[in-house]
């Protein structure tokens, strides 16, 4: 087995986790786990999902890996890790959300996971804003990144969903990345926040459940405001591209409350919608 030197034992993490989200009360996770590795954790719960539905232990269900083999991440990229450099985890919720809606649960869960982890950082974790839809940024540089997936599943609201969060977020490497890629990164070391691994994963599960019920309540209009307090591109020069192909370039301007991204082009303002779209700055 594996050394796994920035993390605790899988064993620790998962009864740790469980102390604080399966308590038994109406609203805790009915089944919270964590491994020593897995292929993905977003594939696992998915699977289980369209396999047992609510058979057993009801959503919420948090799964974790110290290591994932095949992690990935929007639009299908790989997500390179290694044992100890990163913290990853990902929810199972049910959600009786019209699917014309469930693309706004992308900058919704980025959204979810930032505040979070600007909470438990307290004044430390000023820096900490969203690149649109959902990557997790300190100052221009990418800490983590959200995955959104939905899937139909046995037991869910009827016409509705089982959706999957997962967040992968450095731990170290952050300087040694940001070389092999030519591009900033970061990780949670730079944050400085001395706060237990495991009080990070319950808190951003917990906006993530949170965040699910508010939007099913209000909309994702309700989140606009909140999302333009942490916005890392808006007045911002940006691109839209797609498979490495300029499609736009404009202003960023926010969201709108479909929770695509606004972009003022010389054309006029141009909603963008959640997909294989990536944006960065001109």
């Amino acid at each position: 087995m594996p050394d796994f030197p920035e993390l605790p034992s899988p064993d620790h993490m998962a009864a740790t986790l469980r102390a604080r989200l399966a308590d038994g009360s109406p609203a805790s996770f009915g089944r919270v786990d964590w491994m020593a590795q897995t292929g993905s954790t977003n594939a696992d719960l998915l699977s289980r999902a369209r396999e047992q539905g609510n058979v057993g232990a009801p959503k919420p269900w948090l799964l974790g890996a110290h290591l994932q083999q095949a992690g990935r991440g929007r639009a299908g990229r790989a997500w390179q890790n290694r044992p100890g450099a990163a913290l990853m985890f990902s929810c199972a919720f049910d959600t009786a959300l019209a699917p014309a809606s469930l693309p706004a649960l992308s900058p919704l869960a980025g959204l979810a996971a930032c505040e979070a982890l600007r909470g438990i950082a307290g004044t430390a974790g000023s820096p900490l804003c969203i690149k649109w839809p959902n990557d997790v940024q300190w100052g221009q540089a990418k800490l983590a990144g959200v995955l959104v997936e939905t899937a139909r599943a046995a037991g869910a609201p009827s016409g509705g969903h089982t959706v999957v969060i997962g967040m992968g977020m450095n731990l170290c490497d952050g300087a040694a990345l940001s070389r092999a890629l030519e591009r900033d990164v970061a990780d949670w070391s730079m944050v400085g926040c001395a706060a237990a691994l495991s009080d990070v994963v319950a808190e951003v599960a917990l906006a993530w459940r949170d965040a699910l019920a508010g939007i099913a309540r209000d909309g994702f209009a309700a989140y606009i405001g909140r999302f333009r307090r942490l916005d890392a591109l808006e007045g911002q020069d940006v691109q839209v591209l797609d498979r490495g192909q300029v499609l736009h370039r404009g202003l960023g301007c926010g969201v709108d409350a479909q929770g695509r991204l606004r972009v003022r082009t010389m054309d006029g303002e141009l909603p963008v919608s959640v997909g294989e779209i990536s944006v960065r700055p001109a």
